[in-house]
């Protein structure tokens, strides 16, 4: 479904030279997802039109999604110009997996990674209070492994490693009930060389652990 009248111009801009940026600058594959549409005195709500969606505003709309990701900045300028509102979603398990954690438990890790001066690349900070820290792909398939190797069943722990045939929601999208993601650290010369997701899994796991505990507490 198109989505052009009454498009907000300044945010359809960007997201569109957003879009492009991704994948000329950084080599990522990109795809338009749904975008958060808002009826007049409403709440805003997702354009796939289902009552309770689970990520809305921010979901690849079509079952092809796959195959439709490209890092093509023609063809990204041509997807966006048709749906100037989609979300930008990165698929992930192609340059970079993502570690999702809830976000008390990464700011605690992100300020001990630092601390320790260990490598870090780019990290997401999501409306649903989530940040996505990326790592080299691959990580989705050692990670279950890495963390039993800790003294951690992978089911114990807040924690999602986003691999092949998922995505993540890039900036500037808005996506719930309308923040929108943002970089907390954003993609630059620094870290476009990914860390391996063994380098920041020991504070990962040690800040959703405390996470775990307190709750368990409660």
């Amino acid at each position: 479904m198109e989505h052009t009248i009454g498009a907000p111009r300044q945010l359809a801009g960007q997201l569109l030279d957003t879009a492009v940026r991704y994948a000329l600058e950084r080599h990522w594959d990109v795809l338009p997802g749904s975008w958060l549409d808002r009826e007049a005195g409403g709440a805003p709500r997702c354009s796939c039109a289902a009552p309770s969606c689970p990520a809305a505003g921010a979901h690849p709309t079509r079952p092809d999604w796959v195959t439709q990701a490209t890092g093509n900045p023609a063809q990204v300028r041509g997807m966006w110009q048709r749906s100037p509102l989609a979300s930008v979603l990165l698929p992930t398990g192609r340059t970079f997996d993502a570690i999702d954690v809830p976000e008390s438990a990464g700011l605690l890790a992100l300020a001990r990674l630092e601390r320790m001066q260990l490598p870090l690349g780019p990290v997401i900070s999501m409306p649903t209070r989530r940040l996505a820290f990326f790592v080299l792909p691959g990580a989705a398939a050692k990670v279950p492994a890495l963390l039993r190797g800790l003294g951690w069943p992978p089911e114990s722990l807040d924690l999602v490693v986003r691999g092949q045939g998922d995505w993540v929601t890039a900036p500037p999208s808005r996506m719930g009930t309308g923040g929108s993601a943002q970089w907390l650290r954003e993609p630059n010369e620094l870290n476009r060389w990914l860390p391996d997701a063994a380098e920041l899994l020991r504070p990962l796991v040690y800040a959703c652990g405390q996470e775990a505990v307190t709750a368990r507490a409660r």
